[in-house]
């Protein structure tokens, strides 16, 4: 939306043009986004897949959202492949996950890592939305 200068009748009205542009400045700041944790493989062809996650990360972003992928960040610090580091990362993701308002689960195929996840959305009526790896919203059945 635009905001113009002049009223209606065509005169300059600046006190009205500034108190609507502050009304929405603010608005954006305040804009409510929900929070939404984005469930994707990692396991398999990490690069691949970490390259999927971010892709997925801003189509959520795109949709108005603030984006939480755990599979992101913790492999930048934790070894997927020591049992107890993965057990560790699940546990702390399980945890934002619990802060989140969806679920959004990409791709074709659900990892283990994701089914534990999808399990504890369910578990706390979290709502669950399904999407293909390009990102196309499905039914889920």
């Amino acid at each position: 939306m635009s905001i113009n200068k002049f009223n209606g009748e065509g005169y300059l009205d600046l006190t009205a043009y500034e108190a609507l542009i502050t009304i929405e400045r603010e608005a954006k700041k305040t804009a409510f986004k929900p929070i939404v944790f984005i469930c994707s493989p990692l396991a398999g062809d990490m690069e691949r897949n970490l390259e999927n996650a971010r892709r997925y990360c801003r189509y959520a972003v795109a949709w108005n959202t603030i984006p939480i992928a755990p599979h992101l960040l913790f492999p930048q610090f934790m070894d997927d492949g020591d049992p107890s580091q993965r057990s560790l990362a699940i546990f702390m993701g399980l945890v934002l996950l619990s802060k989140c308002q969806e679920l959004w689960c990409f791709g074709e195929s659900i990892s283990a890592g994701m089914k534990v996840e999808i399990g504890k959305a369910r578990q706390r009526s979290i709502p669950i939305r399904r999407f293909t790896a390009d990102c196309r919203e499905v039914e889920v059945g």
